[in-house]
């Protein structure tokens, strides 16, 4: 699961310093805020099981109030220490101590499926980064932080339906840093707009593209091939994640595969448009839902 691309207005939660709430109220809060988020790709769908849902959404409330700290306005010049007060509420909730809803609902999934605490932890150092760092060296920085901000979130759905095995956890990783890269090739005005610059220093170098080009907003023929070859790399993690796909079971697997699908489809919409993605931010509609849901049917690793 990428990176949200809408943030909370304000936080929207009570004071974490409230009474603690019951299992059934947290649930129902985290459940709320993963419906009210537009998202890329599903977030906790009709397709998750019952029995994993609250889960999952505990997992994205998590994520979503965390991320917001570290881009909202409403958290600025504090945004350091509201990351360290969540990071004390993780503690708490992995000694079986939670008083925030998000805690008191996160603490019941991690008893119930044996959630590892370092996940979270990486959620959070991407958060961080996001508040100190702006701009990345090269592709192997910007792979790093893909693997704190993107990677942490399929790991622990893959524990959550009861897959542990290194091989499986290795396509989990292709596929959510191929999703939180398309969400930055689509959101490069976006980011820009928030003084963040997603593209390598080094490929911009290569392609000859300035910041000043990036904020001229005219997509230019070296900004065009520029995110060519950030397009064709992102497909290509997608493909190398396929396989996990296929090798689990259920609704998992519909899942999976339409969450990979609207990835690919929005790449598709990047080429469509040229890769001018300067003036204009590619979306899914409804049409694209139907490309996505008869490729799915037609399926091929």
């Amino acid at each position: 699961m990428p990176r949200a691309s809408a943030g909370t207005p304000a936080l929207a939660s009570p004071d974490p310093l409230s009474s603690a709430h019951s299992l059934g109220e947290a649930r129902a809060f985290c459940a709320r805020l993963a419906r009210a988020h537009y998202e890329n790709f599903p977030v906790a769908s009709w397709l998750i099981p019952k029995r994993v849902r609250p889960a999952v959404q505990a997992i994205y409330a998590f994520a979503r109030i965390a991320d917001d700290f570290a881009d909202e306005e409403a958290h600025e010049g504090r945004r350091t220490e509201r990351l360290a007060e969540w990071e004390r509420m993780l503690d708490g909730c992995f000694r079986g101590e939670a008083i925030h809803p998000v805690f008191v609902a996160l603490r019941e999934a991690v008893a119930t499926f044996g959630l590892p605490r370092q996940p979270f932890a990486d959620l959070l150092a991407a958060f961080r980064m996001d508040v100190h760092t702006h701009r990345y060296a090269d592709e192997p920085a910007l792979l790093d932080y893909c693997r704190l901000s993107a990677n942490p979130v399929g790991r622990l759905l893959l524990c959550l339906f009861g897959y542990d095995e290194p091989e499986l956890a290795r396509r989990s990783d292709a596929i959510c840093t191929a999703l939180q890269l398309t969400n930055h090739w689509q959101d490069v005005a976006t980011d820009l707009k928030r003084d963040r610059i997603y593209l390598p220093a080094d490929a911009r170098s290569r392609h000859g593209v300035t910041e000043e080009d990036l904020r001229s907003g005219t997509a230019s023929a070296g900004f065009r091939a520029l995110m060519g070859e950030q397009v064709a790399r992102a497909r290509t993690m997608f493909a190398a994640g396929r396989p996990l796909c296929d090798a689990v079971r259920g609704r998992f697997r519909l899942e999976l595969r339409l969450t990979v699908l609207g990835g690919e489809r929005i790449l598709d919409r990047i080429e469509a448009q040229r890769f001018d993605v300067l003036k204009y931010r590619p979306k899914l509609g409804p049409a694209d839902a139907l490309v996505i849901l008869g490729r799915a049917a037609r399926w091929r690793t």
